[in-house]
């Protein structure tokens, strides 16, 4: 399973508001060969490290695409940059955030992120963000590294991270 996730907690100059921005995403990598398999609801959470920016809106895709987990990965990075993604700050607001969480049972082997591309996503298990989002659509998805399922790593979270699925009329 090639897991997706997304995130946006800035206004972007043509779509608006980030869940705007979120759907001009998947349409675009739609447009780029990319199937859409499965997708969670949109989730209002705060922001991870806790800080003052304003909270994220983010979900969570199950695709199929024919790109190996590099092209991908690069193919997630210029989406990005053709939504005016500028990566200077770890963990700064953004317009858009796309990140590789999984790609099948892919793992890299510079875990400790020296250098290069990490895969499965080296924090995925410390975000609710991204776990309860994955949990929906994919509750028994197994962690390659840690062996355990998406609903294990999410109630094992710390519970401090808040979060809320969007209301219907905002999807």
């Amino acid at each position: 399973m090639i897991l997706v996730g997304m995130g946006a907690n800035l206004e972007h100059p043509v779509h608006g508001e980030p869940v705007n921005s979120l759907k001009a995403a998947i349409r675009e990598l739609e447009k780029k060969q990319v199937e859409i398999i499965r997708q969670s609801s949109w989730y209002r959470t705060a922001p991870v490290p806790i800080s003052d920016q304003p909270w994220f809106v983010n979900a969570v895709l199950s695709v199929s695409t024919e790109r190996s987990a590099g092209e991908f990965l690069s193919l997630l990075h210029d989406v990005e940059r053709e939504f005016g993604r500028i990566r200077d700050v770890k963990w700064e607001a953004r317009v858009l955030d796309l990140d590789l969480l999984a790609y099948d049972a892919v793992v890299t082997d510079n875990r400790e992120q020296a250098s290069g591309d990490v895969v499965p996503h080296p924090f995925m298990q410390e975000r609710a963000f991204v776990l309860a989002p994955l949990t929906e659509i994919a509750p028994d998805w197994r962690h390659p590294v840690l062996d355990l399922t998406a609903k294990e790593l999410l109630a094992a979270l710390d519970t401090e991270q808040e979060f809320e699925i969007v209301p219907l009329e905002a999807q």
